[in-house]
């Protein structure tokens, strides 16, 4: 019998004009039944699990399973993309320098304000935001918090560099005995048969560009945390900048999170053939695509290659999702991406 929560996560998601397959019912079903379970454990059985994870192949509704999940659960809550998720804490952590214990005093306020935490695409890279997050864990589950974590990736699949995966391997074993672990079944990739763009992907010359968007005001540079970023334009809605500004400098997730929250649109032009940029580039641009897109900005990129060409034999993992999400794009070209 499925639970309340489910029914009414199911008819937000109707309400969208959206149909979830066999496999998506069952998975929030699923996921419906724990929750109400977690919120309400009734006193003969064992105590549900404290989270849920939720991992699978790009574009099989893993994230709108649980946001819908997360928009009717009747809690304090807050829902956030996992590199806000870093960002928070390391202002948490800085403002807390000196105490005793900082990182449990980050999680008493995170608890303290959201009983139901919500991070979307958990994944992580950076050894340091690995064992941050990893660390993080324990202290949550101890003040009762309730995460939900959507991913790529099965918990010990989570930092496969195996120069750090013994480092990181006791918190997924955390993850994997805390949390529900469920996987999505692979199936249709809907990002790519959504019918709403987020952006346009432009095959024209650099040249081309720079007439169309002749009418922004000229700005050289923009002042970032710690860096000054070099543009072609802007105004107070939209910024305009080249692929080699944006990823071939040591920009952080935090710029890019500082430039989402301030600007609506984004321009991106003289992108190369990715396969032959280095990963640590590669890894920025994910990155940045990440934050736009679970921002809602619009984003513009401009090359004079084709989408294929572009995303052709591109080696680093993470890309399959990044992927997914340029084939949303409206091309101005010969072809859309197929995935």
């Amino acid at each position: 019998m499925t639970s309340e929560l489910a029914a009414q996560a199911a008819r937000l998601i109707e309400a969208r004009g959206l149909q979830l397959d066999e496999a998506q019912a069952r998975m929030l079903a699923c996921l419906g039944d724990w929750l109400q379970a977690r919120l309400r454990p009734p006193a003969w059985l064992r105590r549900p699990a404290a989270g849920a994870y939720l991992w699978g192949g790009v574009g099989r509704g893993k994230s709108l399973l649980l946001d819908a999940l997360f928009q009717v659960a009747p809690l304090a809550k807050r829902r956030l993309h996992v590199h806000a998720l870093l960002q928070d804490v390391q202002r948490r952590l800085l403002a807390h320098a000196g105490q005793a214990d900082p990182l449990a005093r980050v999680a008493d306020e995170l608890a303290a304000e959201a009983r139901l935490l919500f991070v979307d695409e958990f994944h992580v890279h950076d050894i340091g935001d690995a064992i941050l997050l990893g660390r993080l864990l324990k202290p949550l589950f101890e003040r009762d918090c309730i995460l939900l974590l959507s991913s790529n990736y099965a918990p010990p699949a989570l930092c496969p560099n195996p120069l750090y995966h013994s480092r990181f391997k006791p918190f997924a074993e955390v993850l994997q005995r805390r949390c529900l672990v469920l996987q999505m079944e692979a199936g249709a990739d809907y990002r790519c048969l959504s019918a709403q763009p987020w952006g346009r992907y432009l095959q024209q010359p650099a040249s081309q560009l720079r007439r169309q968007l002749g009418h922004l005001p000229s700005v050289a540079h923009l002042p970032l945390q710690r860096r000054s970023l070099t543009l072609r334009g802007m105004d107070s809605r939209t910024l305009w900048l080249d692929f080699s500004a944006l990823c071939q400098q040591p920009l952080a997730s935090s710029d890019y999170l500082q430039l989402t929250e301030r600007f609506a649109h984004f321009v991106i032009g003289e992108l190369p053939a990715l396969a032959q940029c280095s990963l640590d580039v590669q890894q920025r641009l994910i990155n940045f695509v990440d934050i736009a897109y679970d921002s809602g900005r619009e984003l513009w990129l401009q090359s004079e290659h084709d989408l294929a060409t572009l995303c052709a034999n591109v080696a680093h993992g993470d890309f399959v999702r990044t992927r997914s999400r340029l084939a949303q794009l409206r091309v101005d070209g010969p072809e859309r991406l197929a995935c």
